[in-house]
């Protein structure tokens, strides 16, 4: 964030290197370089993760409270050897091999191949304004993840900031967005290696846009702090990444199912014809959001007491019918000295909001004209705003949905000419940590979902909630699924929305989705078609519109399109045990549910560009339909044998297809040696006990192991979890389809199996447990 003093930029002093290495003292954990005043450490933590750490005072900074990594300790020592020249410095460990240069101060680390990666150009260097690393570019290397960023997939020759803002009215070249996660994987054949800067202060990654061939780091902290991740291929990075950063929970099964949204559902008649309206209409939906207008006049834990004079009777009718409730939490406290609002007396008293320097109340202009923002650094102020969620819990609220948590305020009332303002960066924050806004700006929406987060497993200890934000930093997928923000309906938000997405998942955050239909303007019929398609594929499957626009039900547009959107509601309802399991594999691994084909195929340099189409998991590809008036697409078919979704018809790999896309279709096409489990549609999640699951299984090899609960409590984590191991191979002229024993404590209802492999046949049994061998 440079400053400029009206037309007149600041200059910048020269930078400061890093000096010579003078002593070198290898400890337990981690190597020990004297650089002058300066201190390098190198912390081998796994075998294929170290941590870089340079304080140019030789002190480094205490861990805070609300640290992101995993501690040092944490991780079990790790064996590595050093190795001491009058050139180098060299760390070993079985995966990697990393140099320092003794006179050039130069970082390099090196897989078993010999091939260099994350190849220091300079030495880590610093002025008054921050610290910064530059690294090599090699020649077929591209880039990815950086979080929630607009654009296309490949981020090679950008430059992106990592600084939260209320990015509405973002398009294909905007920089600084919502979230704010300095980590991306760089990805050549054969070789792949993930960055994290361990940094909430402002940063900024310029990956070949100033100089070709250059990828840097700059940072506003005191002290470059950066965690270098050894692939070789995406899977095991992120594998990783997410152990050291922190892994999703599991959901409950209904917030996989279809959201329904709008600002606003502004009445309890409105909801009610709504919920009505999806049932008798056989269109399955589980979750119903309720934005701002529930709340009296935008005081956050109110409801309205005429538009919702008895919201707990509302949302338990609703629960009968199968519909959880999600409501719409802002951090803005309502300033009101002489009103009787008790969340804003009551933190006034508990001094639970954020102050100036001076000492006064910071104030900013939201939804209820001026308010007071908590100060979601201190532990004691998170479990204050957890306490005051028991007024939405007790009416029967289900999930929260944080927005303008970045934070988002103007500096007059809303509707007035203004501008966005934050806390000034010098106000201090965390309490008797002695920080400040500079340091902590980057995590406050996070730390606000971590509340939430904290709130629904206190007030609902029972039952699995969903968590929902629109701002975060890098381990946010521990608390809170993420969509995208304000977009809009208009074709190149749903085309963008992909890429952006699949970044996301690359980025550690699976749970992720972007409002279907588009939140501000009008869909066309054409495009909520297209975009429910593609809806079905986003972990987060959610429609929303604003105030005044036209309604984003799968209704409005005409009884053709409605008919598209029931087709594949219902196609993500069928879906759900694969999705559920997807779900569990990103809780337990890190891995992506929405992914781009690169995480499967990363020696496919064909992959490495393809932003509109995506695997769902490892067997489903989708090449959805992303402008007007398209009735066919070119598709990319990676290496094997693929089935078209639809027709049955097997393509062999490595080749680009024309595949036929009338409004109805959106392309798909299955791995050969997939085994997809599917379900009878529901109209809601948990709507009747699963008696009947189906296999559908398509020729080939392959193997795919089911994960199963109770989908709601978290029994799970007592060992009450099923898993079930299928594979099928061929063997002379027959196709032979295994059922392992099913592993772990819990049971599911008794079912009966239908086994079909696609375009031969189906056999069926009813269920025990136990191994089985069916042969085709």
């Amino acid at each position: 964030m440079p400053e400029v003093f009206g037309q007149l930029p600041v200059i910048e002093p020269a930078w400061t290197e890093l000096q010579p290495i003078q002593t070198v003292e290898k400890q337990e954990r981690k190597v020990l370089l004297t650089c002058g005043n300066a201190v390098l450490s190198i912390s081998v933590l796994a075998e294929n993760l170290i941590r870089v750490r340079l304080s140019p005072s030789s002190e480094f900074l205490p861990r805070r409270s609300w640290a992101v990594a995993q501690e040092d300790n944490a991780w079990s020592v790790v064996p590595f050897e050093i190795e001491e020249t009058a050139d180098q410095v060299q760390i070993k460990t079985s995966q990697i091999r990393v140099e320092v240069d003794r006179q050039t101060r130069q970082i390099t680390c090196f897989d078993k191949a010999d091939r260099p990666f994350a190849q220091d150009i300079q030495p880590i260097a610093w002025r008054e304004s921050g610290i910064a690393a530059w690294k090599h570019i090699e020649t077929e290397e591209h880039f990815y993840g950086f979080g929630e960023r607009t654009g296309f997939l490949d981020k090679r020759s950008q430059a992106y900031t990592n600084w939260t803002v209320d990015s509405l009215d973002y398009h294909a070249l905007t920089d600084e967005m919502y979230q704010a996660i300095p980590f991306f994987i760089a990805l050549r054949p054969q070789l792949a290696y993930g960055l994290f800067l361990n940094s909430t202060f402002w940063s900024r990654f310029d990956i070949g846009a100033a100089q070709a061939g250059v990828w840097q780091i700059e940072t506003q902290s005191p002290e470059l702090d950066y965690y270098i991740i050894y692939g070789p291929a995406p899977a095991q990075i992120l594998t990783t990444y997410t152990a050291l950063t922190g892994r999703m929970p599991l959901p409950p099964k209904w917030a996989i199912g279809y959201h329904q949204c709008r600002w606003s559902y502004a009445s309890e008649d409105e909801v009610r014809e709504l919920t009505q309206t999806f049932r008798q209409k056989q269109i399955p939906c589980d979750v119903i959001h309720l934005d701002i207008d529930y709340m009296r006049d935008y005081r956050v834990f109110t409801w309205h007491p005429d538009r919702f004079p008895n919201p707990k009777q509302l949302l338990s009718d609703l629960k009968q019918n199968g519909f959880q409730t999600v409501t719409i939490v802002d951090p803005g406290v309502k300033l009101e000295y002489q009103g009787n609002y008790a969340v804003f007396n009551d933190g006034l008293e508990k001094e639970c909001f954020v102050r100036t320097r001076n000492g006064n109340l910071f104030q900013g202009y939201v939804w209820p004209d001026r308010a007071v923002f908590p100060d979601f650094m201190r532990a004691d102020v998170r479990q204050w705003w957890a306490s005051w969620h028991k007024e939405l819990t007790a009416a029967g609220v289900s999930g929260i949905w944080n927005d303008m948590n970045e934070p988002a305020m103007n500096d007059r009332p809303f509707g007035d000419p203004g501008v966005k303002i934050w806390f000034p960066l010098d106000t201090a924050q965390g309490g008797e940590e002695n920080s400040t806004h500079a340091e902590t700006h980057n995590l406050y929406g996070m730390m606000m979902a971590r509340a939430a987060c904290e709130a629904m497993q206190q007030l609902r200890p029972n039952e699995r909630s969903f968590i929902l934000t629109r701002s975060g930093y890098a381990g946010i997928q521990q608390y809170s699924a993420v969509w995208t923000g304000d977009n809009h309906s208009r074709w190149e938000y749903l085309e963008m929305s992909l890429p952006m997405l699949c970044n996301l998942g690359l980025s550690g955050v699976a749970f992720v989705g972007a409002d279907i239909g588009g939140f501000a303007g009008n869909a066309t019929a054409e495009l909520f078609a297209r975009w429910m398609q593609m809806g079905m594929l986003y972990p987060l499957m959610r429609a929303h519109s604003i105030l005044k626009s036209m309604r984003h039900e799968p209704w409005v547009f005409g009884a053709r399109v409605e008919q598209i959107c029931r087709q594949y509601i219902e196609l993500r309802y069928q879906l759900l045990p694969y999705f559920y399991t997807l779900f569990w594999q990103a809780a337990t691994t890190g891995a992506p549910i929405l992914r781009p084909l690169l995480y499967d195929f990363p020696n496919d340099p064909q992959t490495y560009e393809l932003a509109n189409q995506a695997m769902l998991g490892s067997a489903i590809l989708a090449a959805p339909i992303d402008r007007p008036g398209q009735t066919c697409r070119v598709v990319y078919l990676p290496e094997g044998t693929w089935f078209d979704w639809w027709t049955g018809q097997s393509h062999r790999g490595n080749t680009h297809i024309l595949a036929d896309a009338p409004l109805e279709t959106m392309p798909l096409f299955v791995r050969a040696g997939s085994i997809l489990p599917m379900m009878p549609v529901m109209q809601y999640a948990n709507e009747t006990p699963l008696t009947e699951l189906r296999l559908k299984i398509w020729q080939g090899e392959g193997e795919f192991t089911l994960y199963e609960d109770d989908g709601r409590s978290f029994a799970y984590q007592q060992g009450d979890w099923a898993t079930t191991t299928y594979r099928v191979y061929s063997d002379s002229n027959q196709t032979i389809v295994t059922v392992q024993a099913r592993q772990g404590q819990w049971q599911p209802h008794p079912r009966r199996v239908i086994v079909e492999l696609v375009g031969v046949g189906e056999q069926s049994f009813e269920e025990d447990g136990s191994d089985r061998r069916l042969v085709f």
